[in-house]
């Protein structure tokens, strides 16, 4: 018998790993072995463990079970889609007179019930603005600018930039008109679409846009616009007028291939200017085609459309919506009458984000407290019943929801089966708090731009809550040791360390800046996240810190702030929650925006007299209580020693995109939050060294 080569043992020991399967590409599932029967219990596998190089021996790197010898780049139903025009076609040619876009919002500016277009129509639609922007002279491979909020505009623009070979730059129409001029003149966009409202931002700045051939103002009418001097080699046409033009000059189709790019997706990081991340068509492909491995949607689906289109997070649920033929309807631009739109448009996909989730939850707790002992007893038997029968995988009482749960449904419009959060770790008692009530598929997954959206994600039948879930089948991931940190891949009983991402869905770079591109890829293409995270048992992964927002203490203990903040965020008084502390100081501090209502609700029940709520913020008495129950709610999650803010500034306003504290996708700017609090961050750290005058 021939002798092994060590290199052929090693191979031999991964395929042993894997039981037999009916399909070769997707050999589903490991055998338990020694070397990493550790990350497994129960028998439930979601991740499997493989080692990075054969040489090394070092079983350290993470797939999904559904797909561990190969990483997804296509979808399993339809390996012939390889970009977003393949995929809007699929979309079309299946689901022709399916309802596609919908809007409350009447040609007269009016609302009145959801009108709805099919896909067939959109495509019609795309073919003319498509060929509406060749007719102006914009050649394929160029960049087209969106610069306005969701509505069924922006998608047809998207999907005739990709028919067109277009490469779509959004623009958060929450960014200052600073960061826009940026952004038009980096990535060199040559056609703008915006709506009257952000043409005057826009208007502002023209002359130093110099690559802008043509702006294309969506929802204005022609004779309404105004008049660009003569001297302007600007072109300013309404959406309408695009369209006609494009009608009557149809052009043929400039497909993509996978590798082209798709879109620019400029990330407003929590400091300096913009960066553009690049992402191909395959990029895309490959991270929704990994999504629809672990979810399944289906033609009769209706999703609501509202978070910002700019963001990733949204132009991937966009694209599983056109794969699987499912209704997108639009809010009407409003988050104050998102609860109108859902009632009317009744959604059975429902995506948020923490910020969101949290104010549900707060305000059903709220409203359960004062409801008065009898409602509150059945609710607690309602809540505690049904939440035991779940993690046990069994079907509640419908007794309860009928009583108590159905109400709670109906405020999402009452359809809702499927739940997903991102962009930030949702709490595990809100997670949970979510199924109960809503009844539905409750999913949490972990991702970012540069990874075309989706890393990690939640498996379906997986009741733990408090991590992210299982890899994308479309990527691989490691944990890198962060020895600063004391965070290895030795740490007992679980792997800590900087999340690591490589395969299909990482992105090609940011826009000619080759510097930051290589501060994040490494040679061997992992993407270095700088999130940290642990595995769980099964091959799922958790979130615990951040390696980038890390600061040190006076002591020399290490703090993750918004580890802080995601505690001190339950705490009812806190609306936003800002944690400082530094390498002078001994302690941490924070700035909390105040929820108002539950202020002057303590307010009066205190006998505590005030003019407006400034004052009620300024009052000793005010700062005590809300340090005291974030105290109570720090205790409960656990927080060490040094994590406890030992003073507290409350304010009466929230922080705000416009009032510069938060990036467009809600993460606080911390060096713009250190700047604007400086002074009540001086305060409090003299006010602690007064009560404290020991070094």
């Amino acid at each position: 018998m021939e002798m092994e080569s060590p290199a052929q043992r090693r191979l031999h020991a991964i395929h042993s790993h894997l039981l037999p399967s009916s399909n070769a590409e997707d050999d589903s599932f490991l055998r338990r072995n020694h070397t990493s029967s550790s990350h497994f219990s129960h028998g439930q596998k979601y991740g499997v463990v493989l080692p990075e190089k054969l040489q090394s021996g070092k079983w350290n790197v993470y797939r999904s079970v559904r797909s561990p010898m190969k990483l997804v780049s296509r979808f399993a139903d339809h390996p012939e889609i390889g970009t977003l025009h393949d995929n809007f076609v699929h979309a079309v040619e299946t689901y022709k007179d399916y309802k596609y876009l919908g809007t409350r919002i009447q040609e007269d500016g009016t609302v009145g019930e959801y009108k709805w277009m099919t896909f067939g129509e959109a495509a019609t639609a795309r073919e003319a603005i498509g060929s509406g922007l060749r007719y102006y002279g914009i050649e394929q491979g160029a960049c087209v600018g969106l610069y306005f909020i969701n509505r069924p505009e922006w998608l047809v623009v998207d999907h005739a930039c990709a028919a067109y070979s277009y490469i779509s730059v959004p623009l958060y129409d929450t960014l200052g008109p600073d960061a826009v001029n940026y952004v038009v003149n980096h990535s060199g966009i040559q056609a703008i679409f915006c709506v009257p409202q952000t043409l005057n931002t826009l208007l502002s700045f023209v002359s130093q846009i110099p690559s802008v051939h043509l702006i294309v103002v969506v929802g204005g009418a022609d004779e309404h616009l105004p008049s660009l001097p003569l001297t302007s080699s600007v072109k300013l046409i309404s959406y309408l007028k695009l369209l006609g033009q494009g009608r009557s000059n149809l052009q043929p189709f400039c497909p993509p291939k996978p590798e082209d790019v798709a879109t620019i997706c400029y990330t407003s990081g929590t400091t300096g200017t913009p960066k553009g991340a690049v992402l191909t068509h395959g990029n895309l492909i490959a991270n929704v085609a990994g999504f629809c491995r672990a979810i399944k949607f289906y033609p009769s689906d209706i999703y609501i459309s509202y978070l910002p289109l700019a963001h990733i997070y949204e132009r991937t649920n966009q694209i599983i919506s056109v794969y699987y033929g499912g209704g997108v309807g639009f809010y009407q631009g409003d988050n104050l009458k998102l609860m109108d739109d859902l009632a009317a448009l009744r959604p059975t996909i429902f995506c948020s984000v923490p910020r969101l989730y949290n104010r549900i939850y707060a305000g059903i707790t709220n409203a359960v407290k004062t409801s008065g002992f009898l409602k509150e007893t059945l609710f607690r038997a309602a809540y505690n019943s049904k939440k035991q029968a779940i993690m046990n995988g069994r079907n509640a009482s419908p007794i309860w929801d009928r009583l108590v749960f159905n109400k709670i449904r109906e405020k999402l419009g009452g359809r809702v089966r499927f739940m997903g959060s991102g962009a930030s770790p949702l709490s595990p008692d809100v997670m949970d708090f979510l199924r109960v009530c809503f009844g539905c598929l409750v999913v949490e997954g972990y991702g970012m731009t540069e990874t075309s959206c989706i890393i990690t994600l939640m498996d379906e039948g997986d009741n733990l809550s408090g991590h992210v879930g299982s890899p994308n089948s479309a990527c691989e991931i490691k944990l890198l040791d962060v020895p600063e940190m004391n965070y290895t891949s030795e740490d007992e009983p679980y792997p800590r360390g900087e999340i690591c991402v490589r395969g299909p869905i990482v992105f090609q770079g940011y826009y000619k800046d080759e510097i930051q591109t290589r501060e994040v890829v490494d040679d061997d293409g992992w993407l270095h996240t700088g999130d940290i995270g642990l595995w769980l048992p099964g091959g799922r992964l958790k979130i615990i810190d951040r390696k980038k927002n890390i600061f040190k203490l006076a002591q020399g203990e290490y703090i993750a702030p918004e580890k802080v903040e995601n505690v001190y965020a339950k705490c009812k008084f806190v609306l936003q929650c800002f944690i400082y502390g530094d390498s002078l100081n001994s302690s941490l501090v924070a700035v909390v925006a105040v929820e108002p209502d539950v202020l002057r609700n303590w307010a009066a029940s205190a006998g505590i007299q005030y003019e407006d709520l400034a004052q009620l913020c300024n009052d000793p008495r005010t700062r005590n209580a809300v340090l005291a129950e974030m105290d109570d709610v720090g205790r409960e999650a656990q927080l060490r020693g040094f994590e406890f803010a030992k003073a507290v500034t409350l304010v009466p306003e929230p922080f705000t995109v416009e009032n510069g504290l938060l990036t467009p996708t809600f993460k606080i700017k911390r060096p713009q939050a250190k700047a604007y609090f400086a002074k009540a961050i001086s305060n409090m750290y003299a006010e602690l060294s007064a009560s404290d005058p020991t070094p």
